[in-house]
């Protein structure tokens, strides 16, 4: 028995192994937005509310799973409880929404990508907080100058402001290895 093997052997190794990462690699694309979708938190449809939504893919799974505001999925990424393979988080973006109450059905961004208000004069779903995502600095900003806020990124988002936890914030955010679900593996 040869102690190296077969070229051949090794050429269909390379290549499964490539196609493996690569169907990882790929993130899913975004489901529109329509009547069916039920918010995970709430149980009601995503278009009884204003403003911003969101929609989590998981890993093998076919359908995404809805929220009826941004800021709940976000929230979903950090709660302990929740899965954790996820395969994409998207978030509207409300630089390209028709109005606060007609949020669009398929204009999704990528959630790590989008800047977001906090703390603005319009809530989200039954009043709560929300955070506002855009896919521009200057759409987040030119909504601030109307609506007040502050602009942050992904990554700089307060734990206890996504969670809807204590009103004062002390400052703490959402740990880098806990909204990368593909660090959590």
């Amino acid at each position: 028995m040869p102690l190296f093997p077969s070229v051949p052997l090794l050429v269909a190794f390379a290549l499964l192994t490539s196609c493996s990462q690569q169907e990882e690699a790929a993130i899913p694309e975004p489901f529109r937005l329509d009547a069916g979708a039920i918010g995970r938190y709430d149980g009601m449809s995503l278009m009884e509310y204003d403003g911003p939504k969101g929609q989590i893919i998981l890993t093998r799974i076919s359908e995404p799973i809805w929220f009826s505001s941004a800021r709940d999925a976000i929230a979903f990424t950090v709660m302990p409880d929740e899965p954790k393979n996820i395969a994409a988080i998207y978030v509207s973006d409300m630089a390209a929404a028709e109005s606060w109450e007609r949020p669009g059905t398929d204009n999704w961004i990528d959630a790590k990508t989008a800047y977001y208000v906090l703390e603005s004069r319009l809530q989200g779903r039954a009043g709560f907080a929300e955070t506002v995502p855009f896919s521009t600095e200057e759409a987040a900003r030119a909504f601030v100058e109307v609506n007040g806020g502050e602009v942050v990124r992904f990554d700089d988002l307060p734990l206890d402001y996504i969670l809807g936890g204590a009103e004062e914030d002390d400052g703490e955010t959402i740990p880098a290895d806990m909204t990368d679900p593909r660090r959590s593996h």
